[in-house]
């Protein structure tokens, strides 16, 4: 590892990533081609942009041509509570970690920036580009590659040193730096993610059906939801953190650094009964700065129905009831499934 390198690593570690590593954008050269099947067989779902532009999204190499190194960047998220815990609350709704507080792309952007600027005043003739999960860019992949951690049979990134609680982003660079050994599963024989999962989203192991996840079925997935899924969905609301924190290596977990990620006392454990009552106003007042914001009110409240459906309280009853003359179609729905199940 060259001088400059050592030294963007120290630089990357004090202003808040975790981890570093180094890959070429071409380290994964059968990525095209499980990108195919799981587009292929339609376990994308609505998700239109997977298939869109896929010669970029399963070839880093193709995004920018010019790039010679993928430098992968974890930054740690660990909740300071038990994200499960909120179960055991019928009348509270289920937020993902990550979208507690602040929004993170906001948050690892900046950070991504701050280090790039720092890498061309090393050598002004390079050039950068930074990507947070919202370009063709598939993160995950590149992060095994880069030494990073390994796709778990959930398929998401986990870490020895890490955990799961972690965001990646990505600096694509001119430079050419030494590359890290790709890291390889050590989940064995453990199967605690796939056991725990409420929608059984996982056809095998490292395959995702994400059109059985409630992450995409909260967040990406638009109209009503199957009668069958909705009624597993539990109270969750937005996001499913089920399988992240069923593992094993959460225990090598390490504490956040980042203040803004930290939970908000109003979404930790929100009451489902303040939250079916918003409206679009109060909905984008409520969770500005926030990810949930870009999915809406409808389909938040869509999802906060869903909630109250499942949650055997009674109580909630005259919350729900005045939904079922909502002006969004899958909101009334959701609103009275909801009031026929707790009926």
């Amino acid at each position: 590892m060259s001088d400059l390198q050592q030294r963007l690593v120290d630089y990357a570690q004090e202003v808040g990533f975790a981890k570093v590593g180094f890959c070429r954008p071409d380290a994964v050269p059968d990525l095209p081609d499980r990108l195919a099947v799981f587009v292929d067989t339609g376990m994308h779902g609505q998700m239109g942009w997977m298939a869109e532009r896929m010669h970029w999204r399963g070839n880093a190499a193709a995004l920018w041509p010019e790039a010679k190194t993928v430098i992968m960047l974890a930054e740690v998220y660990t909740p300071e509570h038990d994200p499960l815990a909120v179960f055991d609350q019928t009348d509270a709704g289920a937020i993902s970690v990550y979208a507690q507080n602040r929004d993170y792309h906001d948050i690892v952007k900046k950070r991504l920036k701050t280090v790039g600027r720092w890498l061309i005043a090393q050598d002004p003739e390079s050039q950068i580009k930074v990507f947070v999960d919202t370009a063709p860019v598939m993160e995950k992949p590149l992060a095994q590659a880069a030494g990073i951690g390994w796709q778990g049979k959930h398929t998401n990134l986990l870490a020895r040193d890490l955990g799961s609680w972690f965001f990646l982003g990505a600096i694509f660079t001119t430079l050419e730096f030494d590359t890290n050994k790709a890291e390889v599963s050590h989940c064995g024989s453990c199967t605690a993610c796939l056991d725990v999962c409420p929608t059984d989203a996982f056809p095998a192991p490292y395959r995702l059906d994400a059109r059985r996840c409630i992450s995409y079925l909260t967040i990406e997935h638009k109209g009503a939801v199957d009668l069958e899924l909705r009624a597993k969905m539990g109270s969750h609301i937005y996001g499913c953190d089920d399988c992240l924190a069923a593992c094993p290596w959460n225990k090598f977990a390490v504490e956040a650094r980042e203040v803004r990620y930290a939970a908000r006392d109003d979404l930790a454990a929100p009451p489902l009964a303040e939250l079916v009552r918003l409206n679009d106003e109060a909905f984008r007042e409520k969770f500005s700065g926030s990810p949930i914001k870009r999915i809406g009110r409808d389909r938040f409240v869509r999802n906060v129905a869903y909630a109250i459906g499942n949650s055997g309280d009674k109580a909630l009853l005259g919350s729900i009831l005045p939904l079922v003359n909502d002006a969004d179609e899958a909101v009334a729905d959701a609103a009275l499934w909801a009031v026929e199940r707790l009926s």
